[in-house]
């Protein structure tokens, strides 16, 4: 710790928000919650005089301003999304069916025969639920079957896995709860709840297929937002969801209910 020093976290701080070699560098936000806990310890660490002092007290604030527009889905996009997980699921279950029938014929060994209306594999799940829920990718691909209620209609995100690291429930709605029962009907509903942990290949091929560009998949989440706020949600309950640990980065939502906004000052003319 004794060699850590202001020209050293620059450093850090500039790989950190630096892609290499394809891999996506984190957000300023991420990057500053590290720069502030690792400032703690070390202060910490003057205080228990294992340090002489902490070199970082004085280090100017990095800028933690991301990105500055919330990205969501238009009703086009999202239809057309939509239209391209459909139109995959299909594909797959087909090439499956077609797959068996000529193991079948040569005598080999056949593959798990995928139900009609089932889904290829865990990427539309995946997804839908990310649409509805708003949970972050690793909430969602960390789930286990232990974390869902589907006889309450709720999902658990345990807070050892929560990036706010306190637990919250998320109700099932209407599309949610029919998505997570097919799916179990297709998988053995024991364990984790979705194999392989990752959609990173099937996500870029999904938006070529659906034409939509810019979009991450976390901005699902951010759909999920927005169209709550759209709908008439306060802001509060959007930040529950979301698992905010305070308002302030919920309020990025507030500019999409400026009805509301102007309900509330159309109430001083009364």
């Amino acid at each position: 710790m004794s060699d850590i020093d202001v020209a050293t976290i620059n450093r850090w701080w500039s790989d950190r928000l630096t892609p290499v070699d394809g891999k996506r560098a984190v957000e300023r936000i991420t990057a500053h919650r590290d720069f502030s806990t690792l400032r703690a310890a070390m202060s910490y660490a003057v205080e228990w005089r294992l340090l002489d002092r902490n070199p970082l007290l004085g280090m100017r604030q990095k800028s933690v301003q991301g990105r500055k527009v919330v990205r969501f889905l238009s009703p086009d996009e999202e239809s057309r999304l939509r239209a391209a997980l459909t139109a995959r699921d299909k594909r797959g279950v087909q090439g499956r069916a077609n797959a068996n029938a000529d193991r079948r014929r040569y005598g080999q060994a056949v593959l798990p025969d995928l139900p009609q209306n089932g889904y290829t594999d865990h990427l539309t799940p995946v997804v839908l639920l990310a649409m509805n829920t708003g949970m972050r990718r690793g909430e969602l691909l960390s789930l286990e079957w232990s974390d869902i209620d589907l006889g309450a209609k709720i999902i658990t995100v345990q807070a050892r896995k929560a990036k706010s690291g306190k637990q919250r429930h998320i109700p099932l709605n209407a599309e949610a709860l029919r998505v997570v029962t097919r799916w179990r009907e297709q998988c053995e509903g024991l364990g984790q709840v979705f194999e392989p942990q990752d959609v990173k290949k099937g996500w870029g091929a999904l938006l070529t297929a659906a034409k939509i560009t810019g979009f991450r998949f976390h901005d699902l989440r951010h759909h999920f937002a927005s169209k709550l706020v759209m709908a008439g949600v306060d802001l509060n309950t959007v930040r529950e969801l979301l698992g905010h640990s305070d308002i302030t980065m919920t309020l990025r939502y507030a500019h999409l209910g400026p009805e509301h906004l102007a309900a509330a000052v159309e109430k001083l003319a009364a």
